[in-house]
Order: C-alpha cells, then structure tokens, then sequence
C-alpha cells in the first residue's frame, strides 16, 4: 500500500507518496480502507515539527471509509461497515487503523467523503458553541476565518441557535460565503479594523464570544472585540503562536476570559464522541448543516493541497482521495 510519509519536518515538499506496510490491527482495533481523508492544520503543524511525532510519520487523523478487518476483542464495528474517525493513525494513506471505540458509524444518507469533511471541523464547531461557550439566541459572536471549514460551520451553527454571527474573511468572495451560511454581518479583515467595526455593529458593546483559529495575526482584535466578561475561544494558531500575555491585560480589557480548547479533550469519553458526530452527521441529510467541500486532490498530491490551505486559498474542506 502506499501512504503519505514525512521524514523530516519542512514545507510541503517533504511530503513523500511512499510504499509502506499494510498495518495489522491489534486488540480492540480495525484496519479500515480510507476512501477520503480531511486535511487539517494539525496535520500541517506535525508536518512542519510544531506539533512532535516520532519520524518518519504518516499524517492525517480524519477520515472516512471501510473496514476490512478487525483485531482481537473488537465487537462493535465489523468488516464491510462505513465508518469514519479523527483518531486514525495517519489517515493519508490507502489503509489505516484506529482504535474501533473511536470510530464512527456513518448513518444511512451520508458519503463517506461527507463524513471525511464533517467530522473533526463539525465537532470542533459543536463543542466551541455548546461547551467551551454555550451560544445563545440574541448574542453576538465573532467568527475569524468565516469562510473557512470551520468557519463556515460555526456560521451555520450560529444561526441556527439564533445568534448574531459576524464573521470576518478575506475579500467579497468570501465574505459572501460567510453570510450565505449565517453570517448576519462580514468584515473584510484586509482593508478594515476588525475590533472597530465590531464595536460599530455592537453599538460599542462588543461581542460576548469570539472563536479564534488564526492566532497571532488576530489574537489583540480578538481581545479588543470582546465586551464585558466576553470569551476568547483561541482554538487554532494557523498564523502562528500567540506571543505570552500579562494576565492583567484580561483585566483591563473588561474581566475577559480567554481558554485555549482542542477537539480531543471534548470527545475523550465515548458518550460525548457519539452524541456529536451524530448530531453533525444526522444534521448533513436533514439539511440542516451543509458540508462545502472546496476541492478533492489526489492523495499522492499531498503537498499541494497543504500549499492552499496554508495560503489561505480555501473555502471549506480540502479531502484527499487515494
């Protein structure tokens, strides 16, 4: 089989189409076919040596396809089920195995390259509005990357709880994107100040949360944009590490709150795993969520879809296919 390796960290050029091994599953694992595999910063970040992994290693996390075999002690998936996962190990590849509790069942209605595009971006949007900040109707929240795979997403969730969303993106298109998917307002953070026009559309008040995956370049509008007792949700870094922060500046800024949240430590418990996939899959045939899959490139072609996504040329999800 062949899968994407990295042997040493880089820029996309490191990423290597190779042959490799067919994994065995061990105990309480199964060995399932990727039939689309999500690309993610994450997996740019193991790419480059931000995040650590033991080389050479395969990237990826998330995917979706159909298991071909199980190990020892594994009851609850079995070979030819349609299953998709975020905990796969190394999801660029033509086969790959993951714990059989960490995947799940795609119902009836749903692709696989559905569900490769929902998953880790839909969770990620679910616990961002219904734990790390529980939205509520009537509220205004700041969206950053609006047009992205989860920006999109939190709009879409956004109105359907009733929030006032403002999202921000980079040029008419995208700002377009965004109000399509909820957005009731869109600011242009090329050629506007992002935390004064917040405040213009909030009549000075600010907004009472903002979700954060860009980082350093929007970390201080973020603050700025925050009412009262606001949240800061900083749940990526896709341009760079936020510089350390005096905790004193939360409080002059009006008593803020500011948590740094990651997907893995909302679905840990096999309970909260189940209840939102299947809210995010159950919502893509009711209509009520709905998936953008901005382009599909071949697996081999690795390092160019991570080449789009670093340069902020997406609109939704990049999947590859092997």
């Amino acid at each position: 089989m062949k899968a994407i390796r990295v042997a040493e960290p880089g820029g996309p050029e490191v990423l290597r189409w190779e042959d490799v091994p067919v994994p065995t599953p061990n105990e309480g694992e199964a060995l399932v076919r990727i039939e689309a595999a999500g690309v993610n910063f994450i997996d740019v970040y193991f790419r480059t040596g931000q995040y650590k992994a033991a080389l050479p290693v395969t990237l990826g996390m998330e995917g979706a396809g159909i298991v071909e075999a199980v190990g020892p002690g594994v009851r609850d998936v079995s070979p030819g089920d349609r299953v998709g996962s975020v905990n796969f190990a190394g999801s660029y590849a033509e086969l790959s195995t993951a714990r059989a509790e960490r995947l799940v069942k795609i119902p009836e209605g749903v692709s696989t390259r559905q569900a490769a595009a929902a998953l880790l971006q839909g969770m990620t949007a679910h616990y961002l509005t219904h734990a790390t900040y529980r939205l509520r109707a009537g509220e205004f929240c700041l969206v950053h990357a609006g047009a992205g795979g989860v920006g999109l997403l939190l709009c879409q969730i956004g109105r359907r709880i009733g929030a006032r969303v403002i999202a921000t993106a980079g040029g008419p298109d995208k700002e377009r994107l965004a109000r399509e998917a909820g957005a009731e307002e869109t600011i242009d953070y090329r050629t506007k100040n992002v935390a004064e026009e917040v405040r213009r559309i909030t009549d000075g008040k600010g907004v009472r949360v903002v979700y954060d995956s860009v980082g350093k370049d929007t970390f201080e509008g973020s603050l700025d944009s925050l009412g009262v007792r606001g949240t800061l949700a900083l749940f990526g870094q896709s341009s760079g590490k936020v510089p350390p922060i005096d905790p004193q500046v939360l409080n002059t800024k009006g008593s803020l709150f500011l948590t740094r949240p990651t997907l893995a430590h909302y679905v840990a418990m096999p309970e909260e795993l189940a209840e939102r996939s299947g809210e995010i899959l159950r919502s893509i045939p009711s209509g009520d969520l709905s998936i953008k899959i901005f382009r599909e490139i071949p697996m081999a072609d690795a390092a160019e879809a991570h080449r789009l996504l670093e340069g902020r040329k997406t609109s939704g999800k990049l999947l590859l296919i092997p």
